[in-house]
Order: structure tokens, then C-alpha cells, then sequence
């Protein structure tokens, strides 16, 4: 080989390529961002802590420091809880969005957290059950039952399950289901002052036992959502282009409406019924991803999380020595965010 065969530079990297690298780079800043959450989790509330601290609650615990004890019992799991609840529900709404063709589907609007919530409270209340490990099986049944009647009752009529009919049916059965809960709540009354909390979306309280009795459920669920972002592709394109492509769109659809069951029944079991994270956090995510639901998965997978501690320390902080539950803090946030949507948004194309 002469000189002149060689090559003499590298050859420049391609348009797909040079994308890949921007999402990839944008994919870094975002864990980062909330690496930096999680911290301020751990370290801001009533009583502030130091990294010293931190190191010692691990590395040479003292049971008899107040400080390291909060780290250890309440704050990591607390955030651990989060990370992953706060993960499910971003999925859960690009899921619902990309399944339905409805960019105002979340698992909030269509009913499925208040599903999950009447059936967690049936089986509270009424059958007795005490552990998360027992009444998570009632959220998923609230979740998948209110999944089925969401997409059954917006199905009526000619026009089929449109975006704007299953927005205005999920809210229909969310009033109903949620009428149930407190019909069912207001029962009790020492059972009134326990749940009203959790009711509203709360991670305080949420201790190492019922982590380790909803991950399981989470982890798989996200596992199915991450893989799930082909058949997402090939939905978005249109059910008879994915026929045409060869995907079986009825066992995709049945399969990602399982998963979101799974996922809103886990989040739901562990932390309540939380609104809006899943409707706004993936338009966000949407924004930086583009609309590749590979790389829209694994955004929504990272800024959920972050979006949910970030409002959990606003609520620690803004109400200290007290507190806000999370679940108040992105209905303050989320409504306005949700009625811009709806308003900036062209809605001929819903």
C-alpha cells in the first residue's frame, strides 16, 4: 500500500450518527440532573444533613445519631421510592400516548390511578388486608379494570376511542371511582386520618419494607416499557402501516395496557394516586427526545423521577417544619401545565 492509499483523515460522521450522539450526550445530562436530585433528596427537609453525615449513616453507622437514622430509614427509601414510582409513571404515559394516538392520555386522566386507588381501599377497608404485598394484586385489578372501561365506553359510536372521547371517559370514570373511594373512606373515620395522605400522593412515610414489596413488580414492568419502544414506532405510524409492517397490533396493544396496569398498580400501591406526572413529563421528554419512542422511553425513564423528588423537596422545603405531599404539589403545578397544553396545543390534530 502506498501512500496515497492510505487514508488520510476520518471520515466525517453522518447526520443519524451525529443525532445519536446529541440524544446519547442529552441522555447524560439529564441522569446527571437527577443524580443531583436524588442528593438534594437525601440531604433538604426539617432537618438538614451534611455529605459527612451521609458517609457515616453507611460506612460507620450510629444508631443513636437522629441524623443518620432519618438518612438511613426515611430519606433513602423515600428517594428510592421516587426513583422508581416516579420512572413507572413517565413510562405508563408514553405508553398510553403512543398506544392511544392521544397526547392528552396519562394514567391520571384515564382513570387507571383512581382505579388502582378504589380497589387498594376496597381491600383496606373492607377485606382487611395490611400489607402492601396483599392489596398491590387490588391495583392492578383497579388498573386493569379501569383500563377496560376507559377504552370501552370511549369506543362508543362511530368515531371509535378518539383522543378527545377517552379524555372526556377516563375523566367520567375517574369522578366515579373517586367518589367510591371516599364513599368507602368516610366510613371509617380512624381509617379517614391514615389514608387521607396517601390519597393525595405522598412519598413521606414510605419505608424500606414497602420498597422492597413494590420493586419487584416496578422493575419488570420498566424492563417490558424499555423493550417496548419499536412497537411503539410501528404504532405511531398508523394501525394498518403496522399490519402492513407485520406487527400483531392487538397482542401490542393488550400487552402494553398489561404493562401500564403493572406499572400504575406498583406506583399507586406505594405512593398513592399521583396526577399529571404522567401527562406533561413525557411532552417534555418528547422536546428533547424527538418523537423515537427508543429514546422517548429512556428520557421519560429519567425526568419523571426527577420532575416527582424535585416537587417532593419543594414540598419539604416551602411548608418546613411541616410539609406538602407531593401529590398537592403537581396538582398546583401540573393543572396550569396541563391547561396550556391543552390551549397552545392544536387540537384538530387530537
Amino acid at each position: 500500500m502506498t501512500v496515497l492509499d492510505r487514508p488520510t483523515q476520518r471520515a466525517e460522521a453522518s447526520p443519524r450518527e451525529r443525532s445519536r450522539a446529541a440524544l446519547a450526550a442529552g441522555l447524560v445530562l439529564v441522569a446527571g440532573i437527577l443524580l443531583v436530585v436524588c442528593f438534594f433528596s437525601i440531604t433538604l427537609g426539617s432537618r438538614g444533613v451534611g455529605v459527612p453525615t451521609i458517609w457515616r449513616a453507611f460506612a460507620d453507622y450510629d444508631p443513636d445519631d437522629a441524623s443518620q437514622t432519618v438518612i438511613r430509614e426515611l430519606r433513602v427509601p423515600r428517594t428510592l421510592i421516587g426513583l422508581f414510582a416516579g420512572a413507572a409513571l413517565g413510562v405508563s404515559g408514553v405508553i398510553l400516548q403512543g398506544v392511544t394516538r392521544n397526547p392528552l392520555a396519562d394514567p391520571g386522566i384515564m382513570g387507571i390511578n383512581a382505579g388502582a386507588a378504589t380497589c387498594i381501599v376496597f381491600a383496606i377497608m373492607v377485606l382487611g388486608a395490611q400489607d402492601v404485598s396483599t392489596y398491590v394484586w387490588f391495583a392492578f385489578l383497579g388498573a386493569g379494570l379501569a383500563t377496560v372501561s376507559v377504552y370501552g365506553i370511549a369506543s362508543l359510536g362511530r368515531e371509535g376511542a378518539t383522543p378527545v372521547k377517552l379524555a372526556l371517559a377516563g375523566a367520567a370514570v375517574t369522578a366515579i371511582l373517586t367518589s367510591v373511594t371516599s364513599a368507602i373512606v368516610m366510613t371509617n373515620v380512624e381509617a379517614l386520618n391514615e389514608l387521607r395522605f396517601w390519597q393525595v400522593g405522598s412519598l413521606a412515610g414510605r419505608y424500606f419494607p414497602v420498597f422492597w414489596q413494590v420493586v419487584p413488580f416496578l422493575a419488570i414492568g420498566l424492563v417490558v416499557a424499555l423493550g417496548a419502544g419499536r412497537a411503539l414506532n410501528g404504532l405511531a405510524l398508523g394501525e394498518d402501516l403496522a399490519l402492513a409492517l407485520g406487527q400483531r397490533v392487538r397482542l401490542t396493544r393488550l400487552v402494553m395496557f398489561a404493562t401500564v396496569a403493572v406499572l400504575c398498580g406498583a406506583a399507586t400501591a406505594a405512593c398513592g394516586p399521583i396526577v399529571f406526572l404522567g401527562l406533561i413529563v413525557p411532552h417534555l421528554a418528547r422536546m428533547l427526545s424527538g418523537p423515537d419512542h427508543r429514546w422517548l422511553l429512556a428520557y421519560a425513564v429519567l425526568l419523571t423521577p426527577s420532575v416527582l423528588l424535585a416537587a417532593d423537596i419543594v414540598g419539604r422545603v416551602a411548608a418546613s417544619p411541616g410539609e406538602l405531599q407531593v401529590g398537592v404539589v403537581l396538582g398546583v403545578l401540573g393543572a396550569p401545565a396541563f391547561i396550556g397544553l391543552v390551549r397552545y396545543r392544536n387540537l384538530s390534530e387530537l
